[in-house]
């Protein structure tokens, strides 16, 4: 008999984990793709809104002041929109490449889009950001930073699947827009995670990476942005939850107002049959609106809320309404006749002015409180996002003392929204298209 020899030490040592488990080795190859791919997503951010910063400066300051005119006059708001429509409407319709599938048709993180077709969704965004037209850059600018990672990370890596850099460039993207990774985070989670049985955070651990690689570029170049002071929250009360409870449900149904008649006037536009007809006609009706809410009203709403509760002594109850009713309007508009832009931050606008209605109409419920109630109802709606609403209406006022209120605000806004249609086309009759005659790439 030969008799077996003694496992040395390192046939011992091959049944120990070592230092790093295997799965923590995994992890660190994505490290370094995950910081480039966020900063990358936010220079793309930052870049495209410096742009859109610059052509606005033109359009709303120099042009108006070349002129003898007023940039805010209700004759320059209704050209330039309209303007902007037409200007959009070309892009779609003969720029090599296109612009891609119908906006109303994508969400916030969708599949990558092909290359050939990103300089189109660029300057149809610098349009919309530029013109005044009530959507952000959000869904866009995700787009495009999806499908830049997917192209540069698969040649890259070739072994890395698609799904890699997808959540890469949209927890960046998040992290840059949003000024913080913890948003990315909640937004992925939300997301089915399929057949991948990995515990939660190591699937998110390289989507963090890239989300706080984001995020810290952002604040570092442009500073927080998601932000407004209102008159800090004095502290909780039994009264307060039931308050944030009703201001978050009514906010809810008013969102889901306009989720009902997003399809309808999704169709009214595209019965027209060509992006030029399409957009021109949106840029005008989003003029006339812009004309009946005022300047306030435009834009993607960013810094028009800030503005807003900057100074809440100068509008009423009244007029906080109209605001409110007029950039929803806008939002809807916007988003259903093709223009390329995000509906988070015109939302975001529409629930701080409902809030501070709110706060008018009943003087006891705090302005933050109301504010924030009013955000996490109108996001729940637009974005059918639990997570993400209850985070961002927390961030806005910046008050951790208001978490506990709009934990039990959040329950029966869900249960208004659950289960209802989202602000989102969910195909196209006929085959696969842009906008119609867009001639959308297969």
């Amino acid at each position: 008999m030969t008799r077996e020899a003694a496992p040395g030490p390192s046939a011992a040592g091959s049944h120990r984990p070592g230092l790093w488990p295997p799965q923590a080795r995994a992890l660190f190859p994505l490290v370094l793709p995950a910081l480039l791919v966020g900063v990358g997503s936010s220079l793309v951010l930052l870049g495209v809104s410096r742009l859109a910063e610059r052509v606005q400066h033109v359009l709303w300051k120099t042009l108006p002041h070349g002129l003898g005119v007023s940039g805010t006059s209700a004759l320059w708001i209704l050209s330039v929109l309209t303007a902007a429509g037409l200007a959009a409407g070309l892009v779609v319709w003969k720029f090599p490449g296109r612009t891609g599938p119908d906006p109303a048709t994508r969400g916030l993180v969708d599949p990558p889009l092909p290359v050939r077709v990103l300089p189109g969704v660029v300057i149809a965004v610098v349009v919309t950001l530029a013109g005044g037209v009530s959507l952000g850059p959000e869904n866009p600018i995700t787009s495009v930073n999806v499908a830049l990672a997917c192209a540069l990370g698969i040649k890259a890596m070739p072994r890395a699947p698609a799904s890699v850099w997808i959540s890469l460039a949209a927890a960046g993207t998040i992290g840059a827009l949003f000024g913080t990774p913890v948003a990315a985070a909640l937004i992925l989670s939300e997301i089915s995670g399929g057949p991948d049985p990995r515990p939660l955070w190591d699937r998110l651990f390289a989507p963090l990476i890239a989300a706080g690689a984001g995020a810290l570029t952002t604040v570092l170049l442009a500073g927080p942005l998601l932000t407004v002071r209102v008159t800090p929250y004095t502290g909780p009360r039994l009264v307060d939850a039931v308050s944030a409870t009703a201001v978050a449900s009514v906010a809810a149904v008013v969102g889901l107002a306009a989720v009902y008649a997003f399809p309808l006037v999704h169709r009214i536009f595209h019965r027209l049959g060509h992006p030029v007809l399409m957009l021109t006609s949106g840029g005008l009706v989003l003029g006339g609106l812009g004309v009946l809410g005022g300047p306030l009203t435009l834009f993607k709403g960013l810094e028009e809320m800030k503005e807003l509760t900057a100074h809440p002594e100068e509008h009423g109850a009244a007029n906080l309404l109209l605001l409110a009713l007029v950039k929803l309007a806008a939002l809807v508009v916007a988003a259903s006749c093709g223009f390329q832009g995000g509906r988070i931050f015109p939302a975001v606008f529409v629930g701080v002015a409902l809030g501070m209605f709110a706060h008018a109409l009943v003087g006891a419920v705090p302005m933050a409180l109301a504010t924030a109630a009013a955000v996490l109802g109108m996001l729940v709606a637009v974005t059918r996002q639990g997570w993400l609403s209850l985070f961002m209406a927390a961030v806005l006022v910046g008050d951790i003392q208001l978490l506990p209120m709009l934990c039990v605000a959040t329950l029966p806004a869900w249960l208004i929204v659950t289960g209802r249609p989202e602000m989102q086309i969910r195909g196209t009759p006929g085959p696969e298209k842009g906008l119609v005659g867009s001639g959308a790439p297969a």
